[in-house]
């Protein structure tokens, strides 16, 4: 199936104002399954705002299922969210999910939130930034005394980069949490020296800046990494390839963490293989509408060491010759 273009546009603008994207009522291929599902995603600027209709519009044409949209502030969020069954789907970064299922991290106040359940692995999750060429910073460890955004409150950036610049030994002049479109506003106005994030790469609002404003985009060096994943493990690091910029011509070191497509542990066993199904055997589709998605393939099944797969995801993973352990299944 060719993903529509035009509908992931529609659905990410009305996902930024709030509102769900328009629904066009079909019948489930199952009379059982729920006819309209809600999934989270996240705020403008981001790549979630685009992936999530990529793969909601698969899994709608597949089971004649409604998706509809949420906008949020993220993964923390949408993990709220599905806990407390306002939406259905969503998508995480496996450190917030772990955050979630232990109930560490402040944002969880202790509490442990075990409704949820994996569905399949989506791409990693670089960290970089970007800065203003004018503006002479073009590593971490110029941000002291420098204002700093790192996107929304209740998104992974804005959970693990303040903890990261920490680790770094780095304490900017301020902090600013909001979404990724309006911080890349406020570098490109002068009103912020540095916009950190994460987000599957080409992050769209640094591509969109680069076209517009000489910039510089950067990762960490080989020390900076290692002092991070030895703090954090939940991270790993990686190498964004050449070309992902056009204005980085070379492979850029990063420290990431792999996100995946999450549910409610109460949807139908069926359906959720269904859901499954249609993502992984569509891989072209899915990287023709955000290129993030080259990673969204079975063999990445793996990179879950401690969330439990839905039954229905499991069955179809097994069914295709990849291995899920029972301890990661659970109804």
């Amino acid at each position: 199936m060719a993903i529509n273009r035009r509908t992931l546009l529609v659905s990410s603008g009305l996902l930024g104002s709030g509102l769900a994207a328009p629904a066009v009522w079909g019948q489930p291929r199952n009379p059982t399954w729920p006819r309209a599902l809600t999934m989270g995603t996240a705020a403008p600027g981001g790549t979630y705002a685009i992936y999530g209709p990529a793969w909601g519009q698969l899994v709608q044409a597949a089971t004649g299922v409604n998706i509809s949209y949420r906008t949020t502030q993220g993964p923390n969020q949408n993990i709220v969210l599905l806990q407390t069954r306002q939406i259905e789907l969503g998508m995480v970064t496996m450190g917030v999910a772990l955050q979630a299922w232990e109930g560490t991290g402040e944002w969880t106040q202790g509490n442990r939130f075990r409704d949820i359940r994996a569905l399949f692995p989506m791409y990693d999750t670089p960290f970089h930034a970007v800065a203003l060429a004018r503006s002479g910073i073009s590593d971490h460890s110029q941000l002291n005394g420098r204002s700093v955004g790192v996107g929304p409150r209740g998104g992974t950036p804005g959970t693990y980069y303040p903890l990261i610049l920490r680790t770094l030994g780095v304490t900017p002049s301020a902090i600013r949490f909001a979404s990724a479109s309006d911080l890349t506003g406020q570098l490109a106005d002068g009103l912020l020296d540095c916009f950190c994030f994460a987000a599957g790469a080409p992050i769209p609002s640094f591509s969109e800046i680069e076209t517009s404003q000489q910039v510089r985009i950067f990762g960490f060096t080989d020390a900076q990494a290692e002092t991070i994943t030895k703090a954090m493990p939940e991270l790993s690091k990686g190498t964004i390839p050449a070309g992902t910029y056009r204005s980085v011509p070379g492979p850029m070191t990063i420290v990431g963490m792999f996100n995946f497509a999450v549910c409610h542990r109460s949807l139908p066993e069926d359906l959720v293989y269904e859901i499954v199904k249609a993502v992984m055997t569509q891989n072209a589709a899915m990287v023709q509408a955000v290129a993030a998605a080259r990673e969204t393939v079975p063999e990445n099944v793996g990179k879950n060491s401690f969330l439990p797969f839905h039954p229905g995801a499991a069955r179809w993973f097994r069914e295709n010759g990849h291995r899920i352990p029972d301890n990661l299944v659970a109804a």
